[in-house]
C-alpha cells in the first residue's frame, strides 16, 4: 500500500511539473489535459484521478508557491510585541525577493501573470485567484485599521486606500520584473521600494 501511495504522489508531481513546463511554453489556454498527460508519460485517466479539471490542476500548481490563506493570516497577524506594519513590510519584501531566489516561483508567477488567459474552463481557478487577492487586501486593510496604526496614516489616506496602494505596488513589481528582470534587482532594490511606499502611507515611517 505504501508503494502505491508513493507512486501516486510521484505521478501527481509529474503532472504538476508537466503542466508547469507546458503552461510556460504554450500558455495555459493552449495546453490541454491531454498534452499534460502525454508530456508526463501517463494516461489522461491518471490526470483525472488526481485533478478534477484543468482549473483544479492550475490552482494546485499555484498553491505550490503561495502561502495558504490560513498561514497568510497568521503571518500578517505578526507578533504582539512588534509593529504590525513591519511584519507586513517584511512579507511584501520576501514575496518579491523570492522571485529571484526560487526558480519555480519565478516560472509559476510568469505563467499566472504573462501566460494565462482566464477562459471559461478556468473560471474556477480565476475565482480562487481573485479570492486570494481580496483576502490579501482585506488582511492588509485590517493591519492599517488597527487602533495603534490608523492614527499614523498620512492625511487623506484611509486603511482601505493604504491596503490597495500596497497591493498595487507589489503586483506592479511582480509584473515589471517578470517582464524585464533588468528593471531592478529584487535582492537589493525591493526594500527601498517598499519603504518608499510605506513612507507615503505612514507619517512616522
Amino acid at each position: 500500500m505504501r508503494r502505491t501511495k508513493e507512486e501516486a504522489e510521484q505521478t501527481r508531481c509529474a503532472l504538476l511539473a508537466a503542466a508547469e513546463t507546458l503552461f510556460l511554453e504554450k500558455g495555459v489556454a493552449h495546453t490541454s489535459l491531454e498534452h499534460i498527460a502525454r508530456h508526463a508519460g501517463v494516461t489522461r485517466g491518471a490526470v483525472y484521478w488526481h485533478f478534477e479539471n484543468k482549473a483544479h490542476l492550475f490552482n494546485e500548481m499555484l498553491s505550490q508557491v503561495r502561502l495558504p490563506p490560513e498561514q497568510l493570516a497568521e503571518r500578517l497577524a505578526g507578533c504582539a510585541d512588534r509593529d504590525p506594519l513591519l511584519t507586513l513590510r517584511d512579507l511584501c519584501i520576501e514575496a518579491i525577493e523570492n522571485l529571484a531566489r526560487d526558480q519555480q516561483k519565478r516560472r509559476i508567477y510568469t505563467i499566472l501573470l504573462r501566460r494565462c488567459e482566464f477562459t471559461a474552463d478556468l473560471r474556477e481557478a480565476e475565482e480562487r485567484h481573485e479570492a486570494f487577492i481580496n483576502l490579501f487586501i482585506r488582511l492588509c486593510e485590517q493591519q492599517f485599521a488597527r487602533a495603534d496604526v490608523c492614527p499614523r496614516l498620512q492625511p487623506g489616506i484611509s486603511p482601505r486606500l493604504a491596503a490597495r496602494s500596497l497591493h498595487a505596488l507589489i503586483v506592479g513589481l511582480f509584473h515589471d520584473w517578470l517582464r524585464d528582470p533588468g528593471l531592478f534587482d529584487p535582492l537589493n532594490d525591493t526594500a527601498p521600494l517598499v519603504d518608499a511606499c510605506f513612507r507615503g502611507l505612514i507619517r512616522d515611517w
